[in-house]
């Protein structure tokens, strides 16, 4: 990462929406910096004469009446972090307890906030899944946060379209904002928090968010975006029916229903299954493996050794054993419903390019010799059968909607499991360029727990990935805060659930596409 440098960022709560870019738009083009601090002031100067514009708030009978239920029991904690009581102690909110609204496109929000607020609230982006309200990666984050005095907010997002809810969630977390703080007053500082999914959504708020929120940390972010997420999954599935389903008519995109998707996922997990039974099978499911970025460590299991090509895809098969193409098929449905169509292809990728640059190539060779393959054959046969097109307004929708790194206007500080089966830990190296591209890389760190399985981060591991953006925001210096040293002792401090941050840096994606179009 470049040396930091501090920019500092103009603040303010504002109720309404933003005056300097739609919520939801992509920027393709960055603005001059002069530019963009000229909307970034009128719309500050705007904010008082904003109301609740972007949301119609349903409050329960109690809350009608100026009162809200108990927020969850939490035991006894240390007080807030030094960041927070840095802004001068414990605030006493307008309404406290667990509160709830609804937006004006139907997305339901919740919050809870302690009697002992310390002014700091946490916008929580909840992953790919039922559009239901969430404000916390799980329970046991919620109870210790809310004992450590912070307010938690987070919307459904749309509930009417498809899980993939990228055309609403940045718009509808805004809003969420707007109708807590007219609840519970102005916070003193907003931080953003998102997950997998969720994950990209905090990023695109990090990108748009300056005057908004003061800071963005992400657990397991899909922070390459839509597209490249289903291209490099596209490129497994192809592997998978071109390779150990010969001749058959597989659908692999532009599902008419989710019964299809299905259908495929049910059919090419069954060809995995039975080719696991031959080498020749087993080294032809390792392709495909590195082409889905898939890790060769599972849960349960002992890593195996960097020469042990067996036990790498053995744990490599595990992941598809546990239904990870049902998970994939199902998502690139709710991702077409979203965009509009199919946005993917693989006409023009050289299959034996995009080997050569996967970190799982050493591996596949291997396996091919020792079943006594011809890889050279395969690879040419992928790349001259591969002739699936994208729909150009699928694509410039994804674009719009479910893309992130054009920049950077607050610190954001992502934190990824090393052994990620959904969201490839590979993710972060494409984001990390786009952000560095966009000029805007100090404002980016990024850091990594030794740990299997997506999003399976400890309670201590977020609470010390807060406290080091919490730093950042107060100083304006990253310093040594984020990293992995730094993020294992704070952690460890805790006395909580125990951690594994460690000094590590992914390797290039393996997607073979533009960063943006085909």
């Amino acid at each position: 990462m470049p040396a930091d440098t501090h920019r500092p960022t103009p603040r303010t709560h504002s109720l309404g929406s933003d005056t300097r870019r739609p919520h939801g738009t992509s920027p393709l083009l960055r603005a001059p910096r002069a530019s963009r601090a000229s909307r970034l002031r009128l719309r500050i100067a705007l904010t008082a004469l904003v109301a609740l514009a972007s949301a119609t708030l349903t409050a329960l009978p109690s809350e009608a009446a100026g009162t809200a239920s108990s927020p969850p029991s939490a035991p006894s904690a240390p007080s807030a972090s030094s960041a927070s009581s840095a802004l001068g102690g414990t605030v006493e909110p307008r309404v406290a307890g667990r509160l709830t609204g609804t937006l004006s496109d139907g997305a339901t929000w919740i919050a809870d906030v302690p009697e002992d607020w310390n002014g700091t609230l946490l916008l929580f982006s909840h992953g790919f899944g039922p559009t239901v309200a969430r404000n916390a990666p799980t329970d046991a984050v919620r109870t210790e946060l809310l004992a450590r005095g912070y307010g938690m907010a987070g919307s459904s997002y749309d509930p009417n379209g498809s899980m993939w809810a990228l055309e609403s969630a940045e718009r509808d977390q805004f809003a969420t904002l707007d109708a807590v703080a007219a609840r519970i007053g102005t916070p003193r500082r907003t931080l953003a928090l998102g997950q997998s999914m969720g994950g990209l959504v905090n990023a695109q708020l990090a990108r748009d968010g300056g005057g908004r929120i003061d800071g963005a940390l992400g657990q397991c972010g899909l922070v390459a975006g839509g597209t490249d997420l289903d291209n490099y999954q596209l490129d497994a599935e192809y592997t998978v029916a071109r390779l150990l389903l010969p001749g058959q008519d597989v659908p692999l995109v532009r599902f008419g229903t989710a019964a299809e998707a299905s259908a495929t996922a049910d059919l090419l997990t069954r060809a995995v299954t039975a080719a696991q039974s031959t080498p020749q099978g087993r080294a032809r499911i390792a392709l495909a493996a590195a082409f889905l970025n898939l890790p060769a460590w599972a849960p349960g299991q002992a890593r195996p050794a960097p020469a042990d090509r067996d036990g790498q895809q053995k744990q490599q098969y595990a992941w598809f054993a546990q239904g990870i193409l049902s998970f994939v098929e199902g998502g690139r449905y709710a991702v077409e419903q979203s965009v509009g169509g199919n946005n993917s292809w693989n006409k023009g990728v050289d299959y034996a390019d995009l080997l050569a640059a996967s970190p799982h190539a050493p591996q596949v060779r291997a396996l091919y010799r020792t079943a006594g393959l011809d890889l050279r054959a395969d690879l040419r046969t992928l790349t001259e059968g591969a002739t699936i097109t994208a729909d150009p307004a699928a694509v410039r929708t994804a674009l719009r909607t479910s893309s992130a790194g054009q920049g950077l206007e607050v610190p954001l500080l992502d934190i990824h499991t090393t052994a990620d089966n959904l969201v490839p830990v590979e993710q972060e190296n494409r984001f990390a360029a786009r952000v560095r591209a966009a000029g805007d890389g100090a404002l980016l760190r990024q850091a990594y727990v030794e740990r299997q399985g997506h999003c399976t981060f400890t309670t201590a591991e977020t609470v010390a990935a807060l406290h080091a953006l919490e730093h950042r925001v107060s100083t304006g210096r990253w310093d040594d805060a984020a990293t992995a040293g730094a993020l294992q002792r704070s952690a460890t401090v805790l006395g909580l659930d125990g951690a594994a941050y460690v000094p590590y840096t992914p390797a290039r994606l393996s997607v073979g596409r533009p960063l943006h179009t085909p």
